[in-house]
């Protein structure tokens, strides 16, 4: 079975749906993370890389903005951490 493409939407703090596909998903300190790369890219914007945190309710996943600027930098240095490791084998 070929991995298929995960596409979340979003709603921004506009009302504009957003579409993105899921990157990967990492732990940190017990706590889930998804990695999502915007589908629709403005044109001459590279693909950044938006960090949500990921909470379940019942059967289904919630993404949410993460507001903590603290846990959002621990989260990002972690990722960062992850790509330098993949540059290095």
């Amino acid at each position: 079975m070929a991995d298929e493409e995960q596409i979340i939407e979003t709603v921004d703090e506009n009302g504009n749906i957003i579409k993105f596909e899921l990157y990967d998903i990492v732990e940190v300190d017990e706590q889930e993370y998804a990695l999502l790369l915007p589908v629709e890219a403005e044109a001459g914007e590279e693909d950044e890389l938006v960090l949500m945190r990921l909470t379940k309710d019942g059967e289904d996943y919630l993404f949410e903005t993460i507001d903590d600027d603290a846990e959002f930098d621990k989260v990002a240095e972690y990722v960062e951490n992850l790509e330098d490791e993949e540059e290095e084998e």
